[in-house]
């Protein structure tokens, strides 16, 4: 009996999001438009500098997959996910977000330590740049993993990120034969192209002998594959997958079904904030094609949905937008 259209893997983070000048990223010597590693000493010495300079800080729980599955779950899919928090504020801030935006979490037990954190730095063209402190997030382990759940869902949802740390590789890769042998798809997003770049080899063992779709942007997918640009990357991905989306910011999306490749165009936005247009692409693409919608249908959905996103700050859509978005394409 399939309980969960999609259960997803990821990094449990507490993202604080915050805008920020062009001139602080140089100051602070952090490199822009891509995610960064630290540690908690100097993700707090950033925190501290913000904090002096009276800035706005949103905090939510995030992640690149729990992006993503909430954003599912707020369209009415049914949705698990799996991370690791510690018994601290943000951990029970992160659980009670998720059961306010209607996602089932399995919490292996109360862990000392400290929840990983996101700081997520939007500039004035709307890129986002992140430095990542993993916290107990980096000591995942199989515990974390509900295998009933997992075992009766449609689609499972792995993060890209998770491959950085050699023991979450390895429980990545056993959920991923697991969710294999009981017949359930499996989705995996690329990430960033720092994950591509320097652990690439960690993301194909992870995939085995193959997924059912691939999520990534342009950027990753070049990096994955190798090639000069995107139209030859598109060419060497529909031989390594039997399925993938690539979005391309404004320039819309391409997916691959097996049989057919579609170039979705992108939807008119006016971008304030680019966090979490990936995660709002894979989330909304993944609610649609378990409905039974084409791959087509599904891009033209989550290109609306993205661009709707990144016209606001922060990463999610309120209901009454989804809503407003599942009404215009007859949902």
């Amino acid at each position: 009996m399939v309980m969960y259209d999609i259960y997803g893997i990821g990094g449990a983070l507490v993202d604080t999001e915050v805008e920020v000048s062009e001139r602080f990223l140089a100051d602070a010597k952090i490199d822009k438009g891509v995610m960064t590693l630290v540690d908690e000493a100097r993700q707090r010495e950033l925190l501290d500098a913000l904090s002096s300079e009276d800035l706005k800080l949103i905090k939510k729980c995030g992640g690149s997959v729990c992006n993503s599955v909430v954003a599912a779950s707020s369209l009415g899919a049914k949705a698990f996910f799996t991370g690791k928090v510690a018994d601290d504020a943000d951990g029970e801030l992160y659980v009670n977000d998720l059961n306010s935006s209607g996602v089932d979490f399995h919490r292996g037990g109360q862990d000392s330590g400290i929840t990983g954190k996101c700081l997520v730095m939007v500039t004035d063209d709307a890129e986002r740049t992140m430095n990542t402190f993993l916290g107990v997030s980096e000591t995942l382990s199989s515990k974390e993993i509900d295998r009933d759940a997992l075992k009766n869902s449609k689609w499972f949802y792995v993060e890209g990120y998770l491959v950085t740390g050699e023991a979450r590789t390895s429980v990545v890769r056993e959920a991923v034969e697991f969710a294999k042998e009981n017949g359930v798809k499996i989705a995996i997003s690329l990430s960033d192209p720092f994950v591509v770049d320097v652990f690439g080899d960690a993301l194909l063992d992870v995939m085995g002998n193959g997924v059912d779709l691939i999520f990534c942007n342009k950027d990753e997918a070049i990096a994955f594959t190798g090639a000069s640009d995107l139209e030859s990357a598109i060419e060497k991905f529909e031989r390594i997958s039997k399925c993938f989306a690539i979005t391309d910011g404004a320039n819309g999306s391409v997916t691959f079904d097996g049989e057919h490749l579609a170039k979705c165009p992108g939807f008119s936005a006016k971008a304030i904030d680019t966090n979490g247009a990936g995660d709002m692409f894979a989330g909304a693409f993944l609610y649609a094609i378990t409905l039974g919608k084409s791959y087509d249908w599904a891009a033209k959905f989550a290109n609306n949905c993205a661009a709707k996103v990144v016209e606001q700050f922060g990463p999610r859509l309120n209901l009454e937008e989804l809503m407003d978005i599942k009404k215009k394409f007859g949902i």
